[in-house]
């Protein structure tokens, strides 16, 4: 199954799903063929998918007389900074690689973010080809060029938008994740059908259990509609100052959790409950109804996802974490404002708003004492 990304700026990604590609050396070799081969390849990837899918990648790109190079850095969140990047580059120049090399990110979101950073700056930028191992790193971080780095003031404050050249999809690799990671990856579908499309929502409603079972037909099917959704929101918005606000959906609230928490949630559940907490935040406003946030609440429990926080997180706190937030303007925190399940508001097409502070606080009440040691009501 393929798909095609192209901007405005005429920057092309082109996306295909194959339901086996590592493991398939001929699949792999008619994936690549376009590349040229008297060019080099640095594979980027993070110390677990190194050891489960890198080395093997590597042996099969030298088969296919492809010089190649593997670099590698702790796995999690906390290696999202500025000096894993640098070392990554310090160590590409110290083996001799130029402008005249494709970069392979090899890996989840994190993998992707800082591959994406280093391919869009080293020398000037060079192609990148993403081969995302994450069910979010299949259907969200790889799309749409946006990747960058953490730092203490915030997560991903610091980066570029860049564009793979190809994406490559290998659904038999989400066989090695665990169900926490699948969970995650299936948080972001989720949050593509809240904004964009309702359809989809309602596909993984019905379809959960199938879904974190890795039925084959069911999971391709989910994983082509949510790619489709995000490559045609990127299309009409590539730098993010309108629609593309849609898919910061729940994490205004999510990525504040995270750098609070010092990243000990995992990314999926502090978006989830950003979403929770977002969507609360539209019903006060008076945009969603009741009933529909009690689905949304529902088809997280059909994914079984452990909601809760550590402790109650101080609103202040909150507040002081959020305004970073990408969508932030003169100091206004904005949020995307659901109007129902599968559609966002606009506010004049910059589909986010500035909401009041009191109504921030009653939300971020509500997720103290509701989500709060894995008690959701």
């Amino acid at each position: 199954m393929e798909l095609t990304l192209t901007t405005k700026q005429e920057r092309v990604s082109n996306i295909t799903i194959y339901p086996s590609l590592l493991q398939d050396f001929n699949c792999l070799k008619d994936a690549l063929s376009s590349l040229d081969k008297s060019k080099p390849i640095a594979i980027i990837t993070d110390s677990n998918v190194e050891k489960l899918y890198g080395r093997s990648l590597q042996e099969n790109l030298l088969s296919l007389n492809f010089k190649t190079h593997i670099f590698h850095f702790p796995a999690g969140e906390t290696s999202k900074t500025r000096a894993t990047k640098e070392s990554i580059e310090n160590q590409m120049l110290e083996n001799g690689l130029t402008a005249d090399l494709y970069i392979f990110a090899l890996g989840g979101g994190v993998v992707t973010d800082i591959a994406g950073y280093i391919a869009a700056t080293f020398c000037r930028g060079v192609p990148l080809i993403a081969i995302p191992t994450s069910l979010t790193g299949m259907i969200d971080a790889s799309i749409g060029g946006k990747n960058g780095i953490s730092v203490p003031q915030g997560k991903n404050l610091i980066g570029t938008i860049y564009q793979p050249k190809m994406i490559l999809i290998d659904l038999s690799l989400l066989n090695t994740l665990s169900k926490k990671e699948l969970r995650n990856g299936a948080i972001e579908m989720v949050k593509h059908g809240l904004v964009a499309d309702r359809a989809h929502f309602d596909y993984l409603e019905t379809h959960a259990d199938q879904i974190l079972a890795l039925t084959p037909s069911t999971l391709k099917k989910a994983v082509y509609d949510s790619c489709q959704i995000k490559v045609k929101i990127v299309e009409s918005d590539e730098i993010g100052v309108g629609q593309r606000h849609l898919l910061n959906f729940g994490h205004t609230i999510g990525h504040a959790l995270e750098k609070l928490t010092h990243y000990t949630m995992s990314h999926g559940e502090a978006v989830a409950i950003g979403i929770l907490v977002e969507s609360y935040l539209a019903c006060l406003l008076n945009y969603l109804k009741p009933s529909c946030f009690e689905r949304i609440k529902a088809i997280f429990n059909k994914y079984q996802l452990p909601l809760s926080l550590p402790y109650k997180i101080p609103i202040d706190e909150m507040l002081n974490a959020m305004a970073l937030d990408k969508k932030t303007l003169n100091g206004e925190r904005r949020f995307v404002i659901l109007q129902d399940i599968g559609h966002a508001s606009s506010f004049e097409g910059k589909f986010c708003t500035p909401v009041d502070l009191s109504l921030i606080k009653n939300a971020l009440s509500w997720m103290n004492s509701d989500i709060t040691f894995g008690y959701l009501r």
